[in-house]
């Protein structure tokens, strides 16, 4: 693999532990290092860290203030 690659992966801590438990990634990327923005979508997607899963997260935590704010009263 190459060490710019390696150093990507290594440096960024999702990354590194997304490819110890997806070890295939480890041919493809040997194969096509240009793999590595694939490898890096379907790392947020599991470990969900899109623009998607964030506004979720917002938005669930608006809704649960809004909730207690409603008890309290």
């Amino acid at each position: 693999m190459r060490t710019d690659i390696l150093i990507k992966i290594r440096n960024n801590t999702n990354l590194n532990m997304y490819i110890k438990y997806h070890s295939y990634w480890y041919k493809e990327l040997l194969r096509n290092p240009a793999n590595l923005s694939i490898m890096e979508e379907e790392m947020k997607k599991e470990f969900k860290l899109t623009a998607g899963d964030k506004i979720s997260r917002v938005n669930e935590k608006m809704e649960m203030i809004r909730t207690f704010l409603e008890v309290i009263r």
